[in-house]
């Protein structure tokens, strides 16, 4: 990966910064709704450092940058951040995190500036705390995004991509059905509204999908939802006449985009002034507390405005039934794919000899994706990675100057796909040649954490932090571990990662319990710089399980996989297994063959490679 030359970025924002009194300025990887996946226009972070991940924060100061991002990044932000940058590896001990490295740069009454839309309402607090702790002046809202009067004529346009209606066959309940859900959060809270910011919330609420973000079907949109009426702030060229009979049938207000400040403040005037009348709604605005700081001054501040885990965040993340139909209906079609794409890739660099980069094999899985029915795009660029590469967490293989790949070394592919009635995401770690021990070791170790997850049956009430153990206990057992999370939630056909579930160490995994309808990755995974990465990733729906007793008279949950692809039986040393992760082993690729190889009539080659790939093992 080639480093980006940041010098002269770097002095036109220092210049900008003295002229507005600011000697710190925090670049946030986020967009003004907290996306982590962002259009071009809004890649401000990457633009003045280079670095190209999903994640992180930049801070820079008249004399130094910093650039902080998580474990999955180590690697590709050291190769891409030249000299003018520090690296700030989170989670390690002893490195500060971005705010607390903000915090110390801004001692002796330095000032700090952000754009106050980039930054949510809390961050920006409990920044601002360690600012003045640290003896820094203020956190200081600037208006202007400097870095966007740097990048000037060359920033990419702001997308006006077409809005399409999600019909409610697909969807399984109506916009109003939703609305008036939310209302009644909003009574509990004696709410006088709630200020949607999120873009999978309000494409959801909806029931709208988009394409300005590139691999999630959302546009650009806030959404202001009170007791008596909703308004839906968009660009109105997006909207066709399907679409706005629909939200005027659901009794949705259109609204011009640019406008939801003066709204939120107008919002704000109007509530205040009614606060003495008995039947005026008493409580606090809402908003996310992924919401933004300028959001949140224009509603009132800390008076006025209660920032909360969405409600609508929480409705979404359990599927109903048409949800998690479509969800087991979509993996199938994409499971077909993939295991063509598997087939094909073997026969290409073992057999035939063919010389395939990163990148021409990604495009091949993308063009099989694309085949299927109601195929619509890939949920993420799809991460196809050979040898050393398989190692950084999130390679992105670059067009023209990535690797070729090597039959004689592991091939790690994590990918995914929307479909008009579900999103997936899928990883597999194979291998064309002959395995070395460690790297069949490795695998199975994998491997074991991931079936032991898959199958754990656990109480209502548990939390993806309190299940995190299971897939990371076999690695652990041999010293062994990784620096991601073990599982994210999943949208359907919305974002490939979704709040508030998930699976992990991070404290945030034991806040929502896992619930029956949540869609959750099972993805553990071991990573041996420089030599080869390992993660095998399934998708699997939260369900209630029987159970012999009934413990406190609480329910009790497991898994149910919709993922439908072999594992790698090269990697998979059977003398490490157990005869139940056997016999688990040889079901699921039971299923996997009968519910796919429908697909592959005539295709002789992948037939072939999908009955020797689900073979029982003994």
């Amino acid at each position: 990966m080639a480093k980006a030359d940041t010098t002269l970025k770097l002095s036109q924002l220092r210049s900008l910064m003295k002229e507005r009194g600011v000697q710190v300025y925090v670049i946030p990887s986020e967009d003004s709704h907290s996306s982590e996946y962002i259009a071009a226009c809004d890649a401000r972070r990457e633009f003045i450092s280079g670095f190209t991940g999903s994640a992180g924060c930049a801070v820079v100061t008249l004399d130094t940058a910093a650039l902080a991002t998580d474990g999955r990044y180590f690697t590709q932000a050291a190769s891409q951040l030249d000299e003018n940058w520090t690296l700030l590896k989170q989670g390690l001990p002893d490195v500060p995190t971005w705010q607390e490295w903000c915090a110390e740069q801004s001692s002796g009454r330095k000032t700090v500036g952000v754009d106050p839309s980039l930054l949510p309402g809390s961050a920006a607090k409990k920044l601002a705390d360690k600012i003045r702790k640290a003896g820094g002046s203020e956190l200081l809202p600037l208006e202007e995004n400097l870095i966007d009067l740097i990048w000037g004529d060359d920033r990419p346009p702001r997308p006006l991509r077409p809005v399409a209606l999600l019909p409610e066959h697909v969807a399984g309940k109506s916009a109003k059905v939703k609305l008036a859900e939310l209302r009644q959060e909003l009574d509990k809270k004696h709410s006088p509204g709630f200020l949607v910011s999120m873009l999978d919330e309000i494409a959801w609420l909806f029931n709208l999908r988009g394409s300005d973000i590139p691999y999630n079907p959302v546009f650009f949109s806030y959404a202001i939802v009170t007791p008596t009426s909703a308004q839906l702030y968009v660009d109105d060229s997006k909207l066709d006449e399907a679409v706005s009979s629909y939200l005027a049938a659901n009794d949705v207000q259109i609204r011009p985009y640019k406008a939801i400040l003066g709204a939120a403040r107008q919002l704000y005037s109007q509530v205040n002034a009614n606060r003495n009348q008995a039947s005026a709604p008493q409580g606090s605005f809402l908003i996310s507390n992924r919401g933004s700081w300028a959001l949140k001054r224009a509603l009132g501040g800390d008076d006025m405005v209660e920032e909360v885990r969405s409600p609508i965040s929480d409705a979404k993340a359990i599927k109903n039934d048409t949800e998690m139909a479509g969800m087991r209906a979509c993996h199938v079609r994409d499971g077909a794919a993939q295991i063509e794409y598997f087939a094909w890739l073997e026969n290409e660099l073992a057999v035939k000899g063919t010389t395939l980069d990163e990148v021409q094999a990604a495009d091949k899985l993308e063009e099989l994706r694309s085949k299927q029915d109601k195929f619509v795009g890939l949920s993420f660029p799809t991460i196809s990675s050979t040898g050393a590469n398989a190692a950084i967490i999130h390679y992105g293989p670059q067009r023209g100057s990535c690797s070729v790949i090597d039959p004689a070394a592991i091939y790690l592919c994590d990918s995914g796909a929307q479909y008009q009635d579900g999103t997936t995401d899928t990883t597999r770690t194979l291998h064309f040649g002959q395995p070395s021990d460690a790297e069949r070791e490795a695998f199975t170790l994998v491997l074991k954490g991931h079936i032991a997850l898959e199958l754990a049956v656990f109480p209502k009430g548990t939390t993806g932090f309190a299940l995190d153990c299971l897939a990371r206990q076999h690695l652990w057992k041999m010293g062994l571990d990784y620096r991601h999370s073990t599982g994210h939630g999943v949208g359907s056909f919305l974002n490939v990662h979704e709040g508030p579930i998930g699976i992990g160490t991070r404290i945030q995994h034991a806040e929502v319990a896992l619930a029956p309808g949540n869609v959750v990755s099972n993805e553990p995974g071991y990573y041996e710089d420089g030599e080869f990465g390992i993660r095998i990733e399934n998708m699997v729906m939260v369900r209630e399980v029987p159970t012999k007793h009934v413990f406190g008279d609480k329910p009790f949950l497991g898994f149910e996989h919709v993922t439908m692809v072999p594992y790698c039986r090269k990697l998979t040393d059977t003398s490490l297994l157990t005869k139940t992760e056997k016999d688990w082993l040889n079901s699921y690729h039971a299923e996997v063959l009968e519910k796919t190889k429908g697909y592959f009539e005539g295709d002789a080659l992948t037939l072939e490679w999908l009955k020797r790939e689900t073979q029982p093992i003994e």
